[in-house]
């Protein structure tokens, strides 16, 4: 058990670790993002309601889902932080909160595109749209925060209770279609209830999700990486 838990204690085995795994998870995570994207845009069905307009789900739906299950991350690890003293739980916590202020922006961006033939604007102040806004602003926030005090221990304590504050917009977003009347639809993808997406649709979906997963932790490896060895001597 200790040995499995070494590589989140030592830096110096995270970073070992973090060699290893970072080019298999990149290409991999790329290989798969091809073939979904390439399912969705070439060969899954029209839409009988939006037509060709529905295909950026393969990029709207993964970056949207990503931009709230990155924000978890970090408050698991900012918990971590907090209560064990952990020392690479501010590195995972900031690079993660470089990957989800660009997941969040690209989530709101190929949802503006989106919005435009669907709803004829690209944008709406609904519960959905304006807790994701509030969400992209939280990221840009605790990346300032993080980066505006000298004291770099002390950077990490209060960045760590902000991300632990923040929490609780998470379930907001999630909710806001069932709570409120919005513009924006119910989820297509369910774990505990039949999807309302086609099969022919949701097989490159679900491959998009998962290889955008894959990028993005690896993507995180990195930034990781890079944050650990700017500020450690290893």
């Amino acid at each position: 058990m200790k040995n499995l838990l070494l590589p989140l204690i030592s830096i110096k085995e995270y970073i070992s670790l973090n060699h290893k795994i970072y080019p298999y998870a990149m290409i991999l995570g790329i290989a798969l993002v091809l073939v979904g994207w390439g399912m969705g845009l070439f060969f899954a069905p029209i839409d009988a309601v939006q037509g060709h307009s529905y295909r950026i789900i393969y990029l709207h739906v993964p970056m949207a889902i990503y931009s709230q299950l990155i924000y978890w991350f970090m408050a698991i690890w900012s918990f971590c932080f907090l209560v064990w003293k952990i020392k690479i739980g501010p590195y995972m916590t900031i690079s993660a909160a470089y990957v989800g202020c660009m997941v969040t922006f690209l989530a709101l961006f190929s949802g503006s595109v989106w919005g435009i033939p669907t709803w004829g604007t690209w944008w709406q102040w609904d519960a959905r749209i304006t807790s994701t806004f509030i969400l992209l602003i939280m990221y840009i926030a605790l990346l300032t925060i993080n980066s505006s005090f000298q004291n770099i221990n002390k950077a990490d304590q209060i960045t760590a209770w902000v991300v632990l504050v923040g929490v609780i917009n998470i379930p907001i977003i999630k909710k806001s279609v069932d709570w409120w009347s919005t513009l924006h639809q119910p989820a297509s993808i369910s774990l505990s209830s039949e999807s309302s997406i086609d099969s022919s649709m949701l097989i490159p979906l679900s491959i998009s999700i998962v290889g955008v997963g894959l990028f993005l932790f690896a993507l995180g490896l990195k930034v990781s990486r890079l944050m650990i060895l700017k500020r450690e001597e290893i």
